[in-house]
């Protein structure tokens, strides 16, 4: 056998292998990628959740202090409504 024809053999050989090994590491990175990508969305989606559940809450607890801060007003106007009688009271027992 001579040694061109061996040569080419090899290089032929070694450019299938290289076409090959390219072709696996390309789909092993792309499944890599689709993992990442994957766990990304999710904590994503997660985190997403969490301050929907977060805002659900706020919204819940300004709604409490709203109901309480109309109580405080409905209370702060009968206290009012109270001492301006008073004062009209102690007003004619001064005179």
């Amino acid at each position: 056998m001579d040694w061109s024809v061996l040569t080419t053999i090899i290089a032929a050989l070694a450019g299938v292998s290289g076409i090959w090994l390219g072709w696996t590491g390309k789909t092993k990175a792309f499944r890599a990628e689709v993992v990442q990508e994957a766990t990304a969305d999710a904590s994503l989606h997660t985190d997403v959740s969490y301050i929907k559940r977060g805002i659900d809450d706020i919204k819940v607890d300004v709604r409490i202090q709203g109901q309480r801060m109309d109580g405080f007003a409905e209370r702060l106007t009968r206290v009012e409504e109270s001492a301006k009688q008073a004062h009209k009271r102690i007003d004619k027992i001064e005179e």
